[in-house]
């Protein structure tokens, strides 16, 4: 345990936070990190209520956030925090608060021109060069316009055709791994799948389908230090992407109408006419609701799984339980930590008072915890009654469009798994993501036994 939980001036940190609230995308990703640094070992209970910052990457990266939002749903479950490393917001984090929050989207918005669904995200508009418009940063009637748009390519009837597909590709991958030899799961099999798929999805070449993965990991990445010096640095990586998929828009709104994702936004008039800003927001929405919820629900399955056991010996004793097993996964996991709104209104919360403006986060990853919601929430049990109990893919309007495929995917790769392998051992340490929304692992050693 280190000396103080705080580690830094609370001058500097006034400083810096003026700046990000402002906009300001050239803040050091470095500078921010030395200036909110915290021991992310500390003892939870020795720390001030008022002085708890769940919201820090560190935690996520030392996976040690779990003890933070315990204390908060048992001591303060709507709970505001005035000064944290992405600014003064309230956390919410008991499962009905969340779905409370999450479904009245008339009095939480999610629009960006507020701040939208990121924790450290300013006002922007929808003009602004740094600005990432999509819509599910939009409210009604917008929000409805475009998601429709995209919606029939996840529907029940379109995901049975995909599933040969599916299956055959996640074949593929597994019989080309090494057997009894240690090799990073993450790189060799979640991020092939998800990457072949968004491919397909989106009717690009395969032999791109790592941009892909790279542009989504961008935004994950906007303020790791460890990868860019500032979030503007990471932007000019995300402008390569509309570049990218400029090209392939224009072109299909000179083609007929076919069943891929840039083709349905380039013939719908929701969609036809996005400036540069809002075709890069809508893709990017697309592409990390693609890969990170099912790359890290695929990591996370095979971590989890080594971590109990009794849990992994129930499944090979009894693979019929994998479709259950897959919700449970992704609750355990739960790919998106949080997502944020704006108050748009003054309003009441489980006592507490939320002013017209101030932000709220609902902690997806503390509701799926929550003691008084879920029974035994804190253990992995792949046979649970009711496995959809969870808060992972969200609530009312903006509840996740490609669940389902993200659900069929992780069936798909757990059942071709089982066909070829004895145990997918876990044989060195996950390197875990230094992010408090996408809630991933980096890398995953692992050696596969027959």
């Amino acid at each position: 345990m280190g000396v103080q939980y705080l580690e830094s001036s609370g001058e500097k940190r006034h400083e810096l936070s003026v700046r990000m609230l402002s906009g300001d995308m050239t803040v050091s990703n470095k500078e921010t990190e030395a200036a909110f640094a915290i021991d992310p070992y500390f003892d939870v209970n020795e720390i001030p209520l008022n002085g708890l910052d769940p919201s820090h990457p560190a935690l996520f990266a030392a996976d040690t956030m779990w003890d933070h939002f315990a204390r908060l749903r048992k001591e303060d479950p709507v709970h505001y925090h005035e000064e944290s490393i992405v600014g003064p917001y309230w956390s919410v984090t008991r499962y009905e608060d969340i779905m409370q929050v999450d479904k009245q989207h008339d009095v939480f918005s999610s629009q960006q021109r507020l701040g939208g669904i990121v924790l450290g995200g300013v006002a922007r508009d929808d003009d602004d060069d740094f600005a990432l418009p999509m819509f599910i940063q939009e409210d009604p009637p917008k929000h409805d316009d475009q998601r429709r748009v995209v919606t029939p390519m996840f529907i029940p009837r379109n995901l049975a055709e995909l599933e040969p597909l599916i299956r055959e590709r996640a074949g593929m991958i597994l019989d080309n791994l090494p057997r009894n030899e240690e090799f990073d799961w993450v790189k060799h099999v979640s991020i092939e799948l998800t990457g072949q798929m968004l491919a397909t999805l989106f009717d690009v070449p395969q032999e791109d389908r790592l941009k892909l993965v790279y542009w989504s990991d961008t935004v994950a990445n906007l303020s790791d230090p460890d990868v860019f010096e500032n979030p503007e640095e990471g932007f000019l990586v995300l402008f390569e992407c509309l570049e990218y998929f400029t090209e392939y828009y224009e072109a299909r709104k000179k083609e007929p109408a076919k069943f891929d994702l840039i083709s349905m936004l380039a013939h719908d008039e929701s969609t036809n006419n996005m400036s540069p800003q809002e075709l890069l927001g809508n893709i990017i929405l697309l592409i990390v609701g693609g890969n990170d919820t099912t790359r890290n629900s695929i990591s996370g399955g095979v971590l989890a799984l080594n971590q109990n056991p009794d849990q992994y010996e129930k499944l090979l004793q009894n693979p019929g339980l994998i479709p259950k097993m897959v919700p449970e996964i992704i609750r355990w996991q739960t790919p998106l930590a949080h997502m944020a709104r704006t108050a748009v209104v003054d309003t009441e919360l489980n006592g507490k008072q939320i002013k017209k403006g101030d932000r709220v986060a609902m902690w997806y990853i503390s509701g799926n915890r929550d003691e008084d919601y879920i029974e035994n929430p804190n253990e992995f049990i792949i046979d649970r009654a009711n496995p959809r109990t969870h808060t992972s893919f969200g609530y009312g309007v903006h509840r996740c469009v490609g669940n389902r495929l993200a659900e069929m995917q992780l069936r798909v790769m757990w059942e071709e798994i089982n066909k070829r392998f004895a145990k997918v051992e876990v044989t060195g340490d996950p390197v875990l993501q230094k992010s408090s929304f996408v809630h991933g692992i980096r890398e995953l050693p692992v050696t596969l036994r027959d």
